[in-house]
């Protein structure tokens, strides 16, 4: 029997909810009317594809970042287009699939189910929000996704959700996530690291003055400064390239056990990380947080990476200097005359954000007994939000440096200024050749 409720309906399916015996939708959710999606959204009815799983978003304007006022002004809107709410419906569904079609490759389901489960979840249609109020009961957005891809899967619906919990869906899911957002923002690293390194090459002998404790004190190059910001970016870059390709899937079931799905449930696990493109866990890692707490501080480390080349370059634009500027200035609403280094302010500001974020992740690694009551929850939009400032970071520092004008005439006056600055910084230069030598 067919669902009368609307075709925005985010627990109806392309044949329609079923209904249980009560009559009563087993989706769980109220019909609602979908509003015009703005320029750039998920529009409704357009396939979304993470691996092999297609969601039909039932609402597009509940679809898109939360952040469309302020991630470009961050630089955050690439790395927010693949976190927001379309984004983990998707993930969530790719892993329900593949955990489908892994326990039906090791005998545990039946292999007809697992087709049917996964024609299923690409025939849903969800909306984000109705399905973020119904995970408010359950505390998560997995045991309401749950119920509808039975309801839709039919006589299969048994099968759905083999020997998992929720929380091995949730985490593997936010892998997935941070795997996809991770990949944008070692982009923007590389990218500013690569600016970095071209100024350090073309500046290789560009006599400035160095600075330090706020003084002017011997001479060296801008090479020598722009090749230590390209190898802390590179640096950051590698390492948070490392951890982000080691993190695992999840598989533990209700007690983190496998009991389940034993005796299958280690080659269970591996199957399912070898069809998502994730590392395998080994055991499973409900309450043991190494792995998110690695996570979080390659990230902190890789917005600290940007905030020390952006930092320079918002006090070398000063006035009183004027050593470099940016390509694209941003101005002043009240003072016509300024010339704002607005790509080095910002990702500054994003950078700003990292150390909270990443000290709540720390914090809430004591997860307790084998499911934590809280600790886990608070994991999941702490780590989003360290990816977009980590992520707007690298994007900002990147525009930053690509289009940084270096003016030596300054540089030479500053020089000029005391005694600190006589004589030639030639020796600087073999630090450039060693920086770049070690990238090639």
């Amino acid at each position: 029997m067919r669902c009368a409720g609307s075709r925005g309906c985010p627990g109806r399916s392309r044949r329609g909810c079923r209904r249980g015996r009560a009559g009563r939708c087993r989706g769980g959710f109220r019909s609602h009317v979908p509003s015009s999606p703005a320029r750039g959204e998920a529009r409704p009815g357009e396939p979304c594809v993470i691996d092999r799983t297609v969601v039909r978003i039932a609402n597009g304007r509940n679809a898109v970042s939360r952040g469309e006022l302020f991630d470009p002004l961050y630089g955050a809107d690439r790395v927010a287009s693949r976190l927001d709410d379309a984004a983990w419906v998707r993930a969530l569904l790719a892993v329900e699939v593949a955990l489908s079609d892994a326990a039906a490759a090791h005998g545990v389901i039946p292999a007809e189910h697992a087709r049917a489960i996964s024609a299923a979840a690409a025939g849903l249609e969800v909306d984000p929000a109705e399905l973020g109020r119904a995970a408010v009961e359950g505390g998560n957005p997995v045991i309401p996704l749950v119920r509808m891809l039975r309801a839709a899967s039919g006589e299969a619906g048994g099968s759905v959700h083999p020997g998992a919990t929720s929380q091995d869906i949730v985490d593997t899911a936010l892998v997935l996530l941070v795997r996809s957002a991770t990949e944008v923002v070692l982009d923007d690293l590389q990218g500013a690291a690569d600016a970095a390194a071209a100024l350090a090459a073309a500046h290789r002998d560009t006599p400035m003055i160095a600075r330090t404790l706020g003084q002017q004190a011997l001479p060296t190059t801008f090479g020598a400064v722009a090749a230590g910001w390209c190898a802390g970016l590179d640096r950051a870059r590698r390492r948070l390239g490392e951890v982000a390709s080691a993190l695992p899937a999840q598989l533990g079931g209700a007690a983190g056990t496998l009991a389940a799905l034993h005796p299958h449930g280690f080659a269970v696990a591996d199957d399912l990380a070898d069809r998502l493109g994730l590392a395998p866990q080994g055991t499973p890692w409900h309450t043991e947080r190494t792995r998110i707490g690695e996570l979080a501080t390659a990230l902190g480390v890789a917005a600290g990476a940007c905030a020390k080349p952006a930092t320079d370059v918002v006090l070398l634009s000063g006035t009183e200097l004027g050593e470099v500027s940016e390509s694209a200035p941003g101005d002043s609403s009240s003072m016509p005359h300024k010339r704002n280094p607005i790509a080095a302010v910002t990702a500054r500001a994003a950078a700003r954000r990292a150390p909270g974020l990443v000290a709540t992740l720390l914090a809430v690694m004591d997860h307790e007994h084998q499911r934590a009551a809280g600790p886990w929850h608070a994991e999941w939009e702490t780590l989003a939000e360290l990816l977009r400032s980590a992520g707007g970071a690298a994007a900002r520092l990147r525009v930053s440096l690509a289009g940084l004008r270096v003016h030596p005439e300054a540089m030479a006056a500053d020089l000029a200024l005391t005694a600190a600055g006589t004589g030639a910084p030639h020796h600087a230069g073999a630090i450039v050749d060693r920086v770049l030598e070690g990238r090639s």
